[in-house]
């Protein structure tokens, strides 16, 4: 399904930005691949206040349950960095195995399940002992992490093997591996955690799976008006609170696809900055943040509307994005 990108009327955005930037000190935080820092933005005022220095190459990003601590993939220094979220300090480097590029915290806030891209591995890391609790076979290019809600099963997908494999996270033992389409990104349990969907960049679709059976249940494709679908790559995509809709960036298309995640049709397209990857709510998620790493820029959207309200610059070549409330 097509649609055409809804035009943002110039006289309309003081107004849209007003009503949709809320108040408070929340922040979004977003990794600079090819600066080595990050840049905190302020949601009140959609400026970046703050310029935090990394390892190399930062790229996922995560807090813990407090928000008094914060992950930081540093791929190129083979660690994960933890930082003071107020002071912005190194506080100490966690083991990770060799370039760490995505990562997910456990829900009992304690463990951290990392994909190590070049030793096909996933590595489990204690964040109160700081050692290795465990290293998984997994296939070849591991990118993407989820933990379901209920912490019992954690996912990793691999680049190059095209799958998802599933990991019990009491025995660290593969239970199942799942095929999707070509390059898998990014994968994300629903809320209630009942299904899991994963993206698949050069595939360009969303594989929807049934967690009980591991069973595909159901594929999302998309079509860009104007945009050769060689460059229509789905990546990072997020949901809202009532799981109706969810919000997926498509890469160098450079447009993020609104789909009804009941249905699974695509019901809007939106224009925002170039090579966009990953993306991050507002607390109330009335704001959607994405990182825009050819462009260097973060666009902000108005969820309820579905229109972009402003592109925020950064660092170059933004990846990671999330939420300090």
């Amino acid at each position: 399904m097509t649609l055409a990108v809804k035009p943002l009327a110039a006289l309309a955005f003081p107004a849209l930005l007003a009503a949709a930037a809320p108040l408070g000190a929340a922040e979004i935080w977003v990794t600079n691949e090819k600066d080595d820092t990050i840049s905190v933005i302020d949601i009140a005022t959609l400026e970046v206040v703050r310029t935090i220095a990394t390892g190399e190459r930062p790229r996922g990003i995560t807090f813990s349950k407090d928000f008094s601590r914060v992950y930081v993939c540093a791929s190129d220094s083979d660690t994960v960095q933890v930082l003071d979220a107020a002071t912005g300090e190194v506080l100490h480097e966690l083991p990770s195995g060799e370039d760490p590029e995505q990562f997910v915290l456990h829900p009992n806030d304690r463990h951290l399940y990392i994909a190590n891209e070049d030793d096909a591995v996933t590595t489990v890391v204690d964040t109160e002992t700081r050692k290795v609790v465990a290293q998984i076979n997994v296939g070849i290019e591991p990118e993407g992490m989820a933990v379901s809600p209920d912490g019992k099963i954690a996912i990793t997908t691999s680049e190059t093997t095209n799958m998802a494999h599933w990991i019990d996270a009491e025995t660290q033992q593969l239970f199942a591996n799942t095929l999707v389409d070509s390059r898998p990104r990014h994968a994300e349990f629903t809320a209630g955690g009942s299904a899991l969907w994963v993206s698949s960049e050069i595939g360009g679709t969303i594989t929807v799976f049934d967690t009980a059976t591991q069973a595909e249940t159901g594929k999302i494709t998309f079509e860009v008006k104007g945009v050769h679908p060689d460059r229509v790559q789905p990546v990072g995509f997020a949901f809202t609170d009532d799981e109706k809709t969810a919000f997926v960036a498509l890469g160098p298309s450079n447009h993020v696809a609104v789909v009804n995640a009941e249905t699974l049709e695509v019901e809007d397209y939106i224009l925002v900055g170039r090579r966009v990857w990953h993306m991050a709510f507002s607390p109330d998620k009335s704001l959607l943040f994405t990182t825009n790493g050819v462009s260097g820029d973060v666009t902000v959207i108005d969820t309820a509307q579905r229109q972009a309200l402003k592109s925020i610059k950064v660092g170059r070549f933004p990846w990671g994005a999330a939420l300090r409330p």
